[in-house]
């Protein structure tokens, strides 16, 4: 199994020093986090994106893919009545996936909860035909550039659009493409009612990427979910892709994050 991690738990370094500290902990992959770079990846150049792909090879270290893609700039939103808000956003997601291919990521996911909430007065189908027109510029661009995006199913807590991994798996087999997929998180899940092994095999094939943290919004391992089973629910469906360590809290501070959890992760999946 390769294991990366997230860009923004290393908080106060720079981009050379985290591919440095990830490939120095024994990671394979690092996620990026675009806001931590620049307030829109329209602003990263070319050249700055070379320098991505060379620095991460330079530490042996491959570029996972990106997350938390919608945060920023401000005023983004999948499904929203304004079809001017949704076209920016459809334009954005395109440009997401240029920008992931350019730094030699795979795997664009998509949570951004707060994007994609179900306003007042529009209903649940409505919603999901306009996010679903929305995506699908950025799916024909995925599929040209070899991304897959990933879809993110959130709890009840964070959103009130796709809850469940089933929702998740049900709105992008609505737009079929083998660069629509979803993308599972262990804390998303634990909110669900079916055990995760079981959601990880319901899942699959059409999950593409996977999220390890804990239901305390920390790392695996920092908590009371046991990823034993997890790891063989993933074993048993053939996933090959990354697990990686995202988390929220960062009390521990990035070197104790980083090195327990992957510790932790080895020791589950060995």
């Amino acid at each position: 199994m390769k294991f990366a991690i997230c860009n923004e738990i290393f908080q106060g370094f720079n981009l050379d020093d985290t591919l440095a500290a990830a490939a120095r902990f024994g990671f394979d992959g690092l996620e990026l986090a675009p806001f931590t770079l620049a307030p829109a990846v329209t602003d990263i150049s070319a050249a700055e994106r070379g320098r991505v792909r060379q620095a991460a090879a330079r530490h042996g270290i491959q570029i996972a893919g990106i997350h938390w893609v919608l945060l920023k700039p401000e005023g983004l939103h999948i499904n929203h009545p304004e079809a001017a808000i949704r076209q920016r956003t459809a334009r954005y997601l395109c440009d997401l996936v240029d920008f992931c291919a350019d730094v030699g990521g795979t795997r664009m996911v998509v949570g951004s909860p707060k994007q994609r909430n179900v306003l007042p007065g529009v209903s649940p189908s409505q919603a999901r035909d306009w996010a679903l027109e929305t995506f699908g510029p950025a799916v024909a661009a995925a599929e040209a550039r070899r991304v897959t995006i990933c879809l993110e199913p959130l709890s009840p807590a964070e959103t009130n659009f796709i809850n469940t991994a089933a929702q998740a798996v049900e709105f992008v087999g609505q737009r079929p493409s083998p660069s629509f997929q979803i993308i599972l998180d262990v804390k998303a899940m634990c909110s669900e009612s079916k055990p995760i092994p079981q959601i990880i095999r319901d899942s699959w094939p059409h999950f593409a990427h996977f999220h390890a943290n804990d239901r305390n919004f920390k790392g695996p391992g920092f908590g009371d979910v046991d990823f034993v089973p997890i790891a063989a629910a993933l074993k048993e469906v053939g996933y090959d892709g990354f697990v990686s360590v995202e988390v929220f809290k960062f009390d521990e501070g990035p070197q104790a994050i980083a090195t327990q959890s992957l510790e932790y992760l080895k020791r589950v999946f060995a």
